[in-house]
C-alpha cells in the first residue's frame, strides 16, 4: 500500500517517509555539454574485417607429442560397478580413530526489550534460548540469531513499536576460547495509539451497533492481540442482536510519524437483521425436529440470538444420542412485519449408538461388597425414552429393576421416570424382602447440565416383608407391610460439581407423607433436610461441611417398617462406623433404627496432580424421638485417598470410631466413586 498522508509524508507498507523537496538545477545541459572533452575521430570509423587480420604465426610441431605417463598404473584399470560401491558412513571405532567435534557454546545478552516489557517474552520464544546455549558451529548461532531479529521486530510491532529495529552481534568471549556471546540489542522507536476509528458498513438498528461493541478508543496504543480480541467480541456480540451472518473485511491500519497516530478502519457488513423461525433436521435423525422445537428456549418471531442456539446445541449434546451434533441459522427469504427476515435453524445430526452396558462397585464396612450392572437403550421409545434393567448383586442385597425414562418429556428439562423393581436386603437391623412401584416427574442435574434448581414429585407403591429384629433365642417372625405415598424434593445447589465440588453451597428439603396398612391405616410423614458447603482455601486445598437432619412424626416406631426408619452410619453417613450401626439397639446389639437422626462431617480435601489426600471427622446419632437433637453424638475420624478421573473421583477411606463400643469394629473402609458429600 502507497498513501499521501497529512504532513508531507509518503507511507509504504505502513512505515511513512519523508519526500525530499524539489530544487533548482546545479548546472544546465547547455553548460554541461560544452565542458565534455572531444572524442577521438577514429571511434567512429568501422572496423576491420575479421578475414583481413594478420597476427602473429604459431608455431607447429613435427611429430605428435606422446601421452604423459601415469603416474599409478591403477588409474588405467575400469572404473568398479555403482551397484559394488559402499555408501554407509563409516562407524566410529573403540579405538578413538573418529573424532566428535565439540559444540559451539555460547550465551546471550537482550538489551532494549525489557524497557518495554518484552524480555519476557522473547526469552520464551528465542530460537537461541531455546537451544540452551549451545551450538554444532558458528553458522547455526548465527541462523539462530537472525531468526531472533525477526522474532524481536514482531514482538515490538505487536505492542505498537512500528519503527523498531533489531540487531544481533556475534563476538569472541575474551580469554575464553570457543565461547561466543551474542548480543541483541533493540531499538522500540515510538509507540503508535489508535488515530481515528472508523467501520464502514450499512447501518444497523440500533444505529452505530459495530462501532459500540469494538472496544477500541481513540488514543490507546496499538496493541496487536487487542485489536484481534476487539475484532472476535464484534463477531460474537452482533450474532446475539440479530445479526447472524455478519462479515468483516480486511483491516487498514495507517501510520503517521509525525503525529505517533494510526487511523484505524476496518469494514463491516452486518448483514439482514433476523428473527426466529422454525426448525430443520437433517442427517442420520435421533428424533425429529418437532422435539428439537421441545428443547429450544426460544419462539418463532424473537429476535435472533445466538446464545440460545448454543443452548440449543448443548441441550442436545446432553442427551447422550449423538455422535455430532450441530445447529446454525439458514436463510428463508420469509419477511417479519417489522422489515426483517426469519431464519430457520438447520440441525444436523448424527445418533451415535444408543445401547450401552455399565458397571459399578463398591465395598464398605457393615453393606459389604456390591456390585450393580444395567444394561440401557437410551431411545427406544423416540424421543428420549430410554429402558433400563439393571442388577445388584451384593453380600447384602440383591435386587432387579426396570426402568422407564422420558427425557425432556413434552418440556425442556422435565424428566418422567416409572420404575419396578424386587430386590432381597439383608443388613443387621433387618432382613427384608421387597417389591416397589413408582413414579416421578422431576428436574434433575446432569455432569453436562449442572442445574443450580431441582425439583420433584411422584408416587410410590411398597409391598414389603420384613423381620422386624434379630435375636439368636428364637426366630423373629416376619411382617407384611403395604405402603403408599408420595414424594416431594426442592433442591438448591451453586457447587462447580456434582462429582468433585470445590466451591459453593447446595440444599436439599424432602417430605415423603405416607401411609402403611399394617394393622390398619398408620399416617405418617418423613422429612429431611441436607446441606453441604465447599470452600477453596488455595488452588490445591478444599474445605468441604456437611449437616443433616432428619425426622419421621405421626407414627410410633414399633409400626413402622423397620426399613422405613432412619439409620446413620456407613460412607455416605457417618463414618468409621458400619452400615446402620448408629442409633438404638436391641439385646442383641443390632440396630432397630429411629425416628430421628442428626449427622455433621467436616473434612480437608488436598489435591496434587490427580491425586489427593483426605482428612475427615464425621459425627452423628440416631433418636427414638420425633425430633432430631444435637446430644449422644458419636464421633469418626480418618483419612482417605482420592484418584481423579475425567468421569470423577475414585474415593477410599478408612476410618475409626472415638470411644469404640462393642461391637463396634476399629478399621472401617470405603470404596466407591465421587466424594463422600
Amino acid at each position: 500500500m502507497i498513501a499521501i498522508v497529512a504532513g508531507g509524508t509518503l507511507t509504504l507498507g505502513g512505515v511513512a517517509h519523508a519526500q525530499p523537496v524539489a530544487d533548482e538545477p546545479v548546472i544546465s545541459d547547455e553548460a554541461f555539454e560544452s565542458r565534455l572533452p572531444p572524442l577521438d575521430p577514429a571511434l567512429g570509423e568501422p572496423l576491420q574485417p575479421i578475414g583481413d587480420f594478420e597476427g602473429p604465426a604459431v608455431p607447429v610441431p613435427a611429430e605428435p607429442v606422446p601421452d604423459a605417463a601415469l603416474p599409478d598404473p591403477a588409474l588405467a584399470q575400469p572404473l568398479p560397478p555403482l551397484s559394488t560401491f559402499d555408501v554407509t558412513t563409516p562407524e566410529a571405532t573403540d579405538d578413538g580413530d573418529a573424532t566428535e567435534l565439540a559444540p559451539v557454546r555460547y550465551s546471550l545478552t537482550v538489551e532494549g526489550l525489557d524497557e518495554v516489557g518484552l524480555a519476557g517474552r522473547f526469552r520464551d520464544l528465542s530460537a537461541l534460548e531455546q537451544a540452551d546455549g549451545e551450538a554444532a558451529n558458528g553458522a547455526m548461532i548465527a541462523a539462530r540469531a537472525r531468526e531472533d531479529e525477526a522474532l524481536a521486530i514482531r514482538l515490538l510491532r505487536s505492542e505498537g513499536y512500528y519503527d523498531g529495529t533489531a540487531v544481533a552481534a556475534i563476538e569472541q568471549v575474551p580469554e575464553q576460547p570457543g565461547r561466543l556471546r551474542v548480543v541483541l540489542t533493540a531499538a522500540p522507536g515510538q509507540r503508535y495509539d489508535f488515530g481515528e476509528i472508523a467501520l464502514p458498513g450499512p447501518e444497523t438498528v440500533p444505529p452505530g451497533l459495530p462501532r459500540s461493541e469494538l472496544p477500541l478508543k481513540s488514543g490507546d496504543p496499538i496493541v496487536a492481540a487487542i485489536v484481534e480480541g476487539a475484532e472476535a467480541n464484534l463477531m460474537l456480540r452482533l450474532p446475539e442482536q440479530g445479526y447472524p451472518f455478519v462479515e468483516i473485511g480486511p483491516r487498514d491500519v495507517l501510520l503517521d510519524p509525525a503525529t505517533g497516530l494510526g487511523d484505524y478502519t476496518l469494514p463491516v457488513e452486518p448483514g439482514p437483521r433476523v428473527r426466529f423461525g422454525g426448525y430443520r433436521t437433517t442427517g442420520d435423525l435421533a428424533f425429529d425436529a418437532s422435539h428439537v422445537g421441545v428443547l429450544a428456549r426460544f419462539e418463532r418471531g424473537a429476535l435472533y440470538d445466538s446464545r440460545k442456539v448454543d443452548d440449543l446445541r448443548e441441550a442436545m449434546v446432553a442427551t447422550n444420542l449423538f455422535s455430532s451434533v450441530s445447529a446454525e441459522p439458514v436463510r428463508t427469504g420469509e419477511t417479519a412485519p417489522d422489515g426483517t427476515e426469519y431464519v430457520d435453524i438447520l440441525v444436523r445430526q448424527d445418533a451415535g449408538p444408543p445401547r450401552s452396558l455399565t458397571a459399578t462397585g463398591g465395598f464398605s464396612t457393615g453393606q459389604g461388597f456390591r456390585l450393580e450392572g444395567a444394561w440401557e437403550h437410551r431411545n427406544l421409545f423416540p424421543p428420549e425414552g430410554s429402558l433400563r434393567v439393571a442388577a445388584v448383586a451384593g453380600t447384602k442385597e440383591q435386587s432387579l429393576g426396570v426402568t422407564f425414562r422420558r427425557s425432556n418429556a413434552g418440556k425442556r428439562d422435565r424428566t418422567l421416570l416409572l420404575t419396578l423393581e424386587a430386590g432381597r436386603r439383608d443388613y443387621p437391623a433387618y432382613e427384608g424382602y421387597t417389591a416397589l412401584l413408582s413414579g416421578r416427574i422431576a428436574r434433575e442435574s446432569t455432569p453436562i447440565w449442572h442445574k443450580r434448581w431441582t425439583w420433584a414429585y411422584g408416587a410410590e407403591l411398597i409391598a414389603t416383608n420384613e423381620s422386624r429384629f434379630r435375636r439368636r433365642d428364637f426366630n423373629q417372625p416376619s411382617d407384611t407391610y403395604f405402603i403408599g405415598g408420595l414424594v416431594g424434593q426442592i433442591g438448591y445447589d451453586t457447587s462447580d460439581s456434582l462429582l468433585n465440588p470445590t466451591s459453593g453451597f447446595r440444599l436439599l428439603a424432602r417430605a415423603n407423607p405416607e401411609v402403611s396398612l399394617k394393622d390398619g391405616a398408620n399416617p405418617y410423614i418423613r422429612n429431611l433436610i441436607d446441606g453441604s458447603a465447599y470452600y477453596p482455601v488455595s488452588e490445591d486445598l478444599v474445605i468441604a461441611g456437611r449437616a443433616r437432619f432428619g425426622s419421621i412424626y405421626g407414627i410410633e416406631r414399633s409400626n413402622l417398617a423397620p426399613s422405613r426408619r432412619l439409620y446413620a452410619g456407613g460412607g455416605g453417613s457417618v463414618r468409621g462406623f458400619g452400615y446402620q450401626e448408629l442409633g438404638p439397639k436391641d439385646s442383641e446389639n443390632n440396630p432397630i433404627g429411629g425416628r430421628s437422626l442428626t449427622e455433621f462431617a467436616l473434612e480437608g480435601r488436598y489435591r496434587f496432580g490427580n491425586y489427593g489426600a483426605v482428612a475427615f471427622i464425621d459425627a452423628g446419632q440416631v433418636y427414638e424421638s420425633q425430633t432430631p437433637r444435637l446430644s449422644d453424638l458419636r464421633y469418626g475420624i480418618g483419612v482417605g485417598g482420592r484418584l481423579y478421573t475425567n468421569f470423577g473421583p475414585l474415593r477410599v477411606d478408612v476410618a475409626t470410631p472415638i470411644n469404640r463400643q462393642p461391637g463396634e469394629s476399629r478399621i472401617s473402609l470405603y470404596i466407591s466413586i465421587g466424594q463422600a458429600f
